[in-house]
């Protein structure tokens, strides 16, 4: 019997340190894959924002040149921005500015459009100070391969549809895929992800033709303080 209970404990003894080694392990995979995914993704930002502003079309440091849209959605008085249309952004997101000859003629802003076919997808959409699109990236998504993943420029074409586009051209009515009675065209057995991507396009357009002035004015703030 002493035998029998010296065996179970031993062997409660080793299964407890197995837990303990692998849950170890297993949270420190997490972690390490947790900032390979978020490096990937800053790698695939910028990457996108030169393909939205090539570098031939701007002289200022555009990573680093940025307007703060922290925490700018709370219920304060002061609140500057409805981040809202932008959807579920990162709470340290920024705006980013591209120059010419340190004047600003595109903001770039974070957009999340929360309703994709299996999660968010993460996009930046530049807007020219007319109001017009400079272009759209998806920058994170999970779609289905073969499908929905035709949202990426390196895989299908449909998305560089939307530079030149503005809030009213085409019409507000018609800034939806054709099944809905829109212009723009779904994919063939998806739908509902380009629907999500045109949806939060046209967000981010009224969300800069909301705030147009106050993103201006910023970034004529950042000019100065550039020492433009």
């Amino acid at each position: 019997m002493t035998e029998l209970l010296t065996s179970i404990r031993k062997n409660a003894i080793g299964l407890c340190l197995f837990a303990i080694v692998t849950a170890g392990s297993i949270g420190l995979a997490q972690v390490a894959t947790k900032d390979s995914i978020e490096k990937n993704i800053q790698i695939a930002q910028a990457k996108a924002l030169h393909e939205i502003v090539p570098q031939s079309a701007y002289d200022n440091d555009l990573l680093n040149d940025t307007i703060s849209l922290a925490n700018s959605d709370s219920d304060d008085i002061h609140a500057r921005w409805n981040v809202r249309l932008l959807g579920p952004i990162a709470d340290d997101a920024v705006a980013y500015i591209a120059r010419k000859d340190g004047k600003a003629h595109t903001i770039i802003l974070p957009v999340s459009a929360p309703d994709g076919y299996t999660t968010k997808i993460d996009m930046i959409v530049g807007i020219k100070l007319d109001g017009s699109l400079a272009g759209v990236r998806v920058i994170n998504h999970k779609e289905t391969p073969g499908l929905g993943d035709k949202v990426e420029a390196k895989k299908n074409p449909w998305i560089l549809q939307f530079s030149g586009l503005s809030l009213l051209n085409p019409t507000l009515k018609s800034w939806a895929v054709k099944k809905d009675g829109g212009e723009f065209d779904q994919f063939t057995g998806a739908t509902i992800t380009p629907r999500a991507v045109v949806r939060s396009v046209r967000l981010a357009l009224q969300f800069f033709k909301q705030h147009s002035k106050e993103l201006i004015q910023e970034s004529q703030i950042e000019d100065a303080l550039h020492g433009e």
